[in-house]
């Protein structure tokens, strides 16, 4: 009966060690992943970032419905990794960028912050802003490649990470040609953004261009990776000779 009770004693006590080096295990690989997923999007614990929004046409401070969902696809980001957002509009966001991580959302014909972020960050890409002719708003030239867009069937966003040096907090766009792919773009980074760090690193910068397929039956959620343009984006074109 002495050696019936110290087995059950031992079988406790090896349950007991063993569901403690799980739980120890588990809490080692979430805070591991935690501190990656900080790392990448730039925000230690209690950090402060801006998400930078444009004004819908005709508001005062009214946001699109679509960059509305964008903000709730960060926010859910931002509070993983114990961090606060401040929002605020593109033509009062007169600032440098490094200091703290930016969020910008919207195309430079509404957001006056993206459109400086391409011009200073983003050389080699021209995004059409004029009104007329229609059919030319919102085309983007990379390099050589030109995307213009299908309303609702297909259509582009560049998502980006940059930093302005070593040590600099990430500034990521979501530029796209209609509100509704800035929202697919901040989807896709929620759901993508441990492969991109694999892949480019926690300081890492890329550029890359999605294609948002037939949003008008699918919304956001039908994404396809165009290519990475992190190259052509980032160098200025050279004028041709005349």
């Amino acid at each position: 009966m002495y050696e019936d009770l110290l087995n059950i004693v031992l079988g406790v006590v090896a349950t007991g060690v063993s569901a403690s080096l799980g739980w120890l295990a588990r809490t080692a690989l979430w805070r591991r992943r935690l501190r990656r997923k900080q790392a990448f999007f730039g925000l230690p614990g209690n950090a402060e970032c801006l998400l930078v929004v444009n004004r819908e046409a005709g508001g005062e401070s009214v946001v699109h419905r679509f960059d509305v969902f964008a903000l709730l696809e960060l926010s859910a980001l931002i509070k993983d990794c114990g961090a606060h957002a401040r929002v605020v509009h593109h033509d009062s966001a007169q600032q440098g960028f490094g200091e703290r991580t930016e969020f910008c959302l919207g195309g430079p014909y509404s957001n006056r912050r993206m459109a400086a972020h391409l011009a200073t960050l983003l050389p080699g890409t021209d995004v059409r802003t004029e009104a007329e002719p229609v059919a030319e708003r919102g085309v983007f030239t990379i390099g050589s490649e030109r995307y213009a867009m299908d309303p609702g069937v297909s259509e582009y966003v560049l998502l980006a990470r940059l930093t302005a040096g070593e040590g600099a907090r990430p500034v990521f766009l979501f530029c796209g040609q209609r509100a509704i792919t800035n929202q697919a773009a901040s989807r896709y980074l929620a759901r993508h953004h441990e492969k991109l760090a694999r892949k480019y690193g926690t300081d890492g910068s890329f550029v890359l261009l999605l294609k948002v397929v037939n949003s008008q039956a699918y919304g956001p959620d039908v994404v396809e990776l165009v290519a990475d343009v992190t190259g052509t984006a980032r160098t200025a074109s050279v004028p041709e000779a005349g």
